[in-house]
């Protein structure tokens, strides 16, 4: 089947569709004229997404061949762009038995084509002296090519988008300190990438010809360090000139902690981040040009990257964020809706309050909670939570909001996860904080008997453990204070005029 400037229409099938570059590839594939499924261990968190209606979405996992095998059934191009980074030391042997299963499963379908996104590595370096990260992004690439499956394998150094986890590392570094003792590898060479070019070559990568099954390097034309990154995010975002001063002594380890203090990247993502970037990552060919051209402008320049990702920062369009995959609680995880409940204690502190204002404006405050809108009671207790929780390795609530107004299932929320919207009435937030046990946060925004709005509010706790008990204990002689203060002060927020109401009442004086 082919469109009407005869190109042919494919059947792509998206892994990774609720991570950063799998959620804008769908799109991008879905412009182009292809039909796209995804497959997701939790297909809800993609019902939000502006382009949900116009993709197939499965439940499956790529450690799972009985969802795989059916997920992959007549798919042309399958795009792999799942990792484990993050979710623990042995993320390595989870990658290796996925990308397996991936190849076999897509052989075994008769698929096309794997197109597979990974990390750039060092020339003359033997692999098994690579970090963690860029040995296990090679390894994936080899297993995908060894498949029997024509691979695409594109090989990217730093990725620069709004929302990337690079761009976010550059940018609140080099935002919040104008000096800044840094580690010796802000003086590596590496080749950065516009989020918009790797896009282009993923979606072109589909119809490469069938003999083709290589990897390919793909980088943007300016070459610098990260010294110089941080000093072009200055010039791009008119900050002054910054002081850099680079010391040997700080190691990954503690340059992860040090960028987890400073940035929404936690230690653990953080870490294979920066042993990574102590080797020199450059294009070695530029060979993608054959089968995907660049056209005027294209590749994006380093500075013209960073415009465009601030521009869509600063326009609060940030279309999926690096935080959008860093899911800690397991999807088998029980709901605080399970009947009878299904995992035993379950802790609850719940406050209640009727609100002389309509229901759609509580609403308002409801979803707009958190990142720079706060969380409406006592800001030092919730900052200090935020502070212990980085202090152990945790989120802390420096992820703040994809969006200023907007959450969507799947959303990141300071160190909370939307887990559920109902639009106009619930949201539902499951918390990523390290606690001995799991918590949520309900919000409701309901219709009282005189037409009011009756706001309800739920903070839920399951213990694991003795710890968990003696935990939730410990807490609740200051949960008046801070879920009591929350309730009081979210009524108050809806009583207050939008900014709307208040332009038109000053203009009616």
């Amino acid at each position: 089947m082919n469109r009407e400037d005869g190109a042919p229409v494919l059947r792509c099938l998206v892994t990774g569709a609720t991570g950063y570059i799998g959620g804008r590839l769908v799109p991008e594939l879905l412009d182009a004229g292809h039909s796209v499924r995804c497959l997701a261990r939790t297909p809800e968190k993609l019902r939000d997404h502006p382009w949900a209606g116009r993709a197939e979405v499965v439940r499956g996992d790529v450690m799972d061949p009985e969802s795989l095998g059916p997920a992959m059934r007549g798919v042309d191009v399958a795009y792999y762009l799942v990792h484990a980074l993050g979710s623990g030391s042995d993320f390595e042997a989870t990658d290796r038995k996925a990308a397996r299963t991936f190849g076999e499963q897509a052989r075994a379908a008769g698929v096309s084509r794997i197109v597979y996104l990974g990390g750039l590595t060092p020339a003359g370096v033997p692999e098994h002296e690579l970090s963690p990260h860029l040995r296990s992004r090679a390894e994936v690439g080899r297993i995908l090519l060894e498949s029997g499956v024509p691979t695409t394998a594109l090989r990217a150094a730093v990725i620069i988008g709004s929302g990337s986890a690079s761009f976010e590392m550059l940018r609140y570094l080099t935002e919040r300190l104008p000096v800044m003792v840094t580690p010796s590898w802000v003086s590596t060479r590496i080749q950065p990438v516009a989020v918009r070019d790797v896009l282009r070559y993923l979606v072109g990568s589909a119809t490469m010809p069938a003999e083709v099954s290589r990897t390919f390097d793909i980088g943007g034309p300016d070459v610098v360090t990260y010294r110089e990154m941080m000093q072009d995010y200055a010039a791009v975002a008119h900050l002054p000139h910054r002081l850099i001063l680079p010391v040997p002594m700080l190691t990954p380890r503690l340059s992860s902690h040090w960028i987890g203090l400073v940035t929404p990247v936690p230690a653990a993502i953080a870490r294979p981040l920066a042993e990574s970037l102590k080797y020199e990552v450059v294009c070695r060919e530029h060979d993608i040009t054959r089968y995907v051209p660049d056209g005027p402008g294209q590749p994006f320049t380093f500075r013209r990257a960073l415009a465009l990702a601030l521009q869509r920062v600063r326009e609060a369009n940030v279309t999926t964020r690096w935080s959008s995959a860093s899911v800690h609680g397991a999807p088998s995880d029980p709901l605080p809706t399970d009947p009878g409940w299904a995992g035993g204690s379950l802790y609850t502190d719940e406050r209640e309050l009727d609100i002389d204002a309509a229901p759609e404006a509580l609403w308002r405050v409801i979803e707009s909670i958190g990142g720079d809108n706060g969380w409406y009671s006592f800001p030092l207790a919730w900052a200090v939570r935020g502070w212990l929780d980085r202090a152990i390795g945790g989120v802390g609530l420096t992820r703040g909001r994809r969006d200023a107004t907007r959450l969507r299932v799947g959303d990141s929320l300071d160190f909370w996860r939307v887990e559920e919207i109902v639009p106009g009435r619930l949201l539902r937030l499951r918390a990523e904080m390290r606690l001995p046990g799991l918590a949520w946060l309900e919000l409701y925004a309901e219709r009282n008997r005189t037409g009011g709005a009756h706001y309800r509010q739920r903070a839920l706790f399951h213990p694991r453990g003795l710890l968990g008990h003696a935990y939730w204990w410990s807490v609740a002689p200051f949960h008046a204070v801070v879920f009591g203060g929350m309730a009081r002060n979210i009524a108050r927020a809806t009583m207050l005029p939008t900014r709307s109401e208040q332009v038109k009442a000053a203009s009616a004086l």
